[in-house]
């Protein structure tokens, strides 16, 4: 798959993991992909804990269900009908959760780069995770960024220390097929827009 194939066929999965094991060479090579990314001051500010506990699966589905439940009683009329066809997680579904921690005391306390713009070390983080999640589109996986939790919640289950920020619950695993259209497309609750959209030459015009 060349690489414009793999940013254009990545999709938020939920609904398609088949539950097949995924190989330890696969994974690996995922995960060093991740660990390659950039990074600001080369601190590398990203933690990867793997779930594999069907007990600990489930109680942070049985959190992230709660969450739903109030963002859904958020809604009304055709927003919350919306919503009711949307799958939001694939937790139990895939082979393997990944937690992923953003640390911002790695690299010391005086980060190259860092200084002027504090978010620099979460933004590297977040590029980890890009590079994590083409890397599994490359290799046939699904992933499946659950963002309906609370933090102090996922740090205490998966014990990360109070100065590690969670940022990602990832579910990864094998998928039978992903869809051609992203599912908040596909059941309408938003569309991608054209580049054009958000496109401006040298300074930023309004729309």
């Amino acid at each position: 798959m060349e690489l414009y194939d793999a940013i254009n066929r990545r999709r938020d999965t939920r609904a398609e993991f088949n539950g097949a094991p995924i190989e330890d060479d696969v994974l690996t090579r995922v995960l060093s992909a991740a660990h390659a990314a950039p990074s600001v001051g080369m601190s590398q500010p990203w933690d990867y804990v793997l779930v594999r506990s069907d007990e600990t699966r489930q109680a942070f589905r049985d959190h992230v269900a709660s969450e739903r439940d109030v963002f859904a009683a958020s809604l009304e009329g055709e927003r919350a009908e919306t919503f009711s066809k949307i799958k939001v997680e694939g937790i139990l579904e895939s082979t393997l959760g990944v937690v992923v921690g953003y640390d911002p005391t790695r690299g010391g306390s005086n980060v190259l780069g860092r200084h002027a713009i504090a978010d620099a070390g979460l933004y590297s983080a977040v590029c980890s995770i890009q590079n994590f999640w083409l890397a599994a589109t490359q290799e046939g996986l699904g992933v499946g960024w659950v963002s309906f939790y609370r933090e102090e919640f996922l740090r205490e289950l998966v014990d990360m220390p109070e100065h590690v920020r969670p940022i990602a619950w990832l579910c990864v695993g094998p998928v039978s097929e992903l869809p051609e259209v992203p599912d908040l497309e596909r059941f309408g609750w938003r569309h991608r827009s054209p580049l054009a959209t958000v496109l401006h030459e040298e300074r930023y015009t309004e729309r």
